[in-house]
């Protein structure tokens, strides 16, 4: 029977999603529109080693979506390949479960994730951008793209969000998840501001 929560995303997506107990990402072009803001001084002088600050804007709506998450027993995750620590601070706000910084290779990190949540792949959602997330998406029972992701890790996904990199996508998935778990409605009093 057709869930009247989730009308327009095919049945074999929503049966991968009800398998779900942990929810793994990529950063940049997942959960921030993928620019890299990178703030200096105007100049500088001779040889002296400058300061480089990074900035990364995250959306509201992505963080409630991942708040939930953790507030309905959906471990989460962020593997990405820039060091941060402004993903750093971003994942302790949200109760990120597990936090893999500077990974060239994603693949032995979303291993170890597994290892520690105690699930299989079939009970992982993965949720990337580009080309360095196809592994894991192979992997994932419930694969995931970004509406503005690459042509080529689309095609190897089970689901493209309506929404793009930055601007919800991470919440579509969550929502996603819970609607067809048949929980979504449990956990909307459990929001918190």
């Amino acid at each position: 029977m057709p869930n009247p929560a989730l009308p327009n995303v095919p049945e074999e997506v929503q049966a991968r999603a009800r398998k779900i107990k942990l929810f793994l990402m990529d950063v940049d072009g997942t959960l921030t529109d993928g620019g890299v803001c990178l703030i200096g001084p105007t100049s500088a002088e001779g040889n002296t080693p400058i300061a480089v600050t990074e900035m990364k804007i995250f959306n509201a709506q992505d963080g409630q979506g991942l708040s939930l998450a953790h507030t309905m027993g959906i471990q989460t995750g962020f593997i990405t390949g820039r060091r941060s620590p402004a993903v750093a601070q971003r994942a302790k706000e949200l109760k990120v479960s597990f936090v893999y910084l500077g990974q060239a290779s994603k693949t032995q990190a979303y291993e170890e994730c597994l290892a520690k949540a105690g699930v299989t792949a079939d009970e992982v959602a993965y949720l990337g951008d580009d080309l360095p997330d196809i592994p894991l998406a192979q992997r994932s029972g419930l694969a995931v793209c970004v509406a503005d992701g690459a042509p080529e890790l689309k095609a190897v996904c089970h689901y493209t969000t309506q929404r793009l990199g930055g601007r919800g996508a991470a919440r579509e998935v969550v929502e996603l998840i819970l609607k067809s778990q048949g929980r979504w409605e449990e956990a909307i009093p459990r929001a918190l501001a």
